[in-house]
């Protein structure tokens, strides 16, 4: 027979802490910021009050107020209310509406018998390190958001499993919008997932010690981001020049071939801020060098490119070859990835590799200081930091040993060491930062860093699919983000399926934060990855010139808009620096009172003047678009309106991207030769 019983609840306060405990468990409940509420908890009865990862320390909160009865203790921290009972269960409200923003989830309350599940499961897997789960209440009608960038085609996440993991094209991010009004920060690095489906929400770590976990209350998704970014971190001002066009491919082979690109650019007369040497332009992986039979002289190709206006990139990898030069140094002071079990080696491409431990405060700046040597002091001063997650072949995180831990207790935030470690080295020298990077954790922006979204396919697909990706990356703290315009994989530029494909892409990377053209074009060169001596080749062209007459005249009238357009996005960078505000967001975020905008994942602001709603389809010449409540809408080409609340049919034909201004903020950006706008 099963009892069902209500323990009183004893706990105590220290401060502004409400502390409770049980056999098995201890538990603290504090303020941590404006409006928010942090839990903290673990089986090992002690919490590592130390193990704060990445987070920014708030001020002491002035509107705490923490009381206990026989019943409950409760934790108010201005608009947020928190409750733990006798039994350890604890809700989370709105303390201006009373309303229940998130309850834990525990199956019944039963004594004397096995209960069917608890709310928060611990599994010992060593000492003090755990498998832990965390149950939540469903709620049917909530909507979920953000956790990064992740290709799923999901921009609702409810009714979906996220795995808690880096990877090429999957950056995680573990922090959530919900539609209930409320921000929740998963405050963990190790591997796992989150299931935000129909009987439960589950946060899930393989190795932990402790739960950690952050809830924010506000008003609306601007006010509850606000606070979020107070503890997670804003970017820093975005250098005016890069807000211009970047050009770049897989790969420019010599330093002849780059400026022969950058000269063409200038004699076209066509507007280009960035040019890209990507890899293997060093001697081998782990050397961070140029080869000096291809790229003979850095410095003077970094002068002529600065007198035509253009900043040159270098792409970094923190592989290390065993061939290195800096191999056994690095080895002997401990600044590379090692193995658990067997050889130090994660990675195979062109030989065996492990990776810089930039979770190592000393490999960071071994790490600055070798870059420094071979590129700032040639005039370099704009980095690609990619493999950042980092990438392993295969991906068994258990065997990684970090300076910061085994891999599946720490390894998401790899890359927010990758980004630190050139960050400080640039500033130290007095820099502005703008890197590029392939993957981000809370606090990345910090660094400075743009992130683009991996090695994706050359696709209509794909292109959908980085459209939701990047609105919800948007509301985890990144405003600076940027795709592969066209793809990175298997693109053609002969094929005319593909140059449609271009065009539209075009169209939507204007209206991205960052303007960037990448691809590894076919045709593809033979090349034998595992072979330590093999020939890393180029694939075919990819300037802008590369996809015929038509594409051609399209595209540069997009890439003149967005010379237009650039005092507008630096007063939206301007803005995201100031307080967190995204400068590419979705609908929700500026109308979370429109219940039909939580569905809606392909059309955006930009900004908060501009709606964008980029045609994503192959062979449309038209789409629908939803005008939101709450505003006028006005089309940027015709200059017709349309009423708010409702769904009407946009043409766009190839070469016309739907964008519309909010309230009647003119812009004048679209509004010229509109018959040969639509001509094209």
């Amino acid at each position: 027979m099963a009892y069902y019983i209500t323990p009183e609840f004893e706990g105590k306060i220290e401060g502004n802490r409400l502390i409770w405990e049980t056999a098995g468990e201890l538990v603290y409940l504090e303020p941590y910021g404006k409006d928010a509420i942090r839990f903290r908890s673990s089986k090992s009865l002690h919490i590592d009050e130390e193990l704060n990862w990445t987070l920014i320390k708030p001020q002491d909160s002035e509107c705490c107020k923490i009381t206990m009865d026989d019943t409950c203790g409760t934790v108010i921290n201005g608009k947020i209310r928190a409750t733990i009972t006798g039994d350890g269960t604890v809700t989370y409200y709105n303390n201006d509406t009373g309303k229940v923003l998130l309850e834990e989830y525990w199956i019944d309350g039963r004594v004397h018998t096995a209960p069917l599940r608890r709310a928060r499961e611990y599994r010992c897997t060593s000492g003090n390190q755990f498998k832990i789960s965390l149950y939540f209440k469903a709620d049917i009608d909530e909507h979920f958001y953000g956790m990064g960038q992740d290709a799923n085609d999901c921009f609702d996440l409810k009714g979906s499993t996220v795995e808690l993991w880096q990877k090429n094209g999957k950056c995680t991010i573990p922090y959530t919008y919900s539609s209930k009004g409320y921000g929740f920060l998963w405050n963990n690095p190790a591997i796992g997932r989150t299931e935000f489906v129909n009987n439960h929400t589950l946060w899930y770590a393989q190795c932990a010690r402790q739960i950690d976990y952050i809830v924010i209350a506000g008003d609306n998704p601007a006010d509850i981001n606000h606070k979020f970014t107070d503890i997670t971190g804003r970017a820093p001002q975005f250098p005016v020049w890069a807000a211009g066009f970047w050009q770049c491919k897989l790969r420019y082979e010599t330093q002849d071939e780059l400026l022969a690109v950058a000269r063409e650019y200038k004699r076209r007369g066509l507007p280009i801020s960035v040019i890209v040497v990507d890899y293997f332009h060093w001697t081998i992986q782990g050397e961070w060098k140029f080869d000096p039979e291809k790229w003979p002289d850095p410095k003077a190709m970094v002068e002529e490119l600065d007198s035509m206006g253009i900043k040159l990139m270098v792409s970094i990898w923190p592989t290390i070859d065993p061939r290195s030069e800096n191999y056994e140094v690095m080895r002997r002071h401990n600044y590379i990835l090692r193995a658990e079990k067997g050889v130090d080696v994660v990675f195979m491409f062109f030989g065996p590799q492990t990776y810089v431990d930039v979770t190592h405060p000393d490999a960071q700046q071994f790490f600055w200081n070798r870059a420094k040597e071979k590129y700032y002091k040639n005039g370099i001063k704009m980095f690609w930091l990619d493999e950042a997650e980092p990438e392993m072949r295969p991906y068994d995180y258990d065997n990684v040993r970090m300076y910061a831990g085994n891999g599946e207790e720490v390894s998401n935030l790899y890359c927010v060491g990758f980004a630190k470690a050139f960050y400080d080295g640039l500033v130290a020298e007095g820099e502005e930062v703008c890197n590029l990077v392939r993957c981000a954790w809370f606090g990345s922006q910090r660094y400075g860093v743009v992130l683009w979204s991996g090695d994706i396919a050359s696709t209509f697909d794909s292109l959908r699919k980085q459209l939701k990706a990047g609105l919800n990356v948007s509301l985890c703290g990144i405003p600076w983000w940027t795709t592969d315009i066209g793809g990175f994989i298997n693109g053609d530029p002969e094929d005319e399926d593909f140059r449609e494909l271009i065009v539209r892409w075009f169209e939507f990377g204007v209206f991205c934060p960052v303007f960037r053209l990448h691809g590894f074009r076919l045709p593809y060169p033979e090349r034998d990855i595992l072979n330590p001596d093999g020939y890393c080749g180029s694939g075919g062209p990819n300037e802008v010139w590369s996809f015929g007459d038509r594409a051609y005249k399209i595209i540069t009238k997009y890439m003149f808009l967005r010379e237009k357009l650039i005092p507008y996005v630096m007063e939206q960078m301007d803005k995201a620096s100031a307080d967190g505000t995204p400068v590419m967001r979705p609908l929700l975020f500026d109308f979370p009172e429109d219940e039909t905008v939580y569905q809606i994942g392909d059309e955006y602001l930009f900004g908060p003047d501009l709606m964008v709603a980029p045609v994503i389809e192959k062979g449309a010449v038209s789409r629908k678009v939803y005008f939101p409540r709450g505003a006028a809408w006005e089309n940027a080409y015709t200059h017709e309106t349309y009423p708010a609340g409702t769904w009407q049919t946009i043409d766009a034909p190839l070469g016309v991207i739907p964008v519309f201004y909010r309230d009647g903020k003119d812009l004048g950006l679209l509004d010229e030769n509109v018959e040969e706008t639509y001509a094209l």
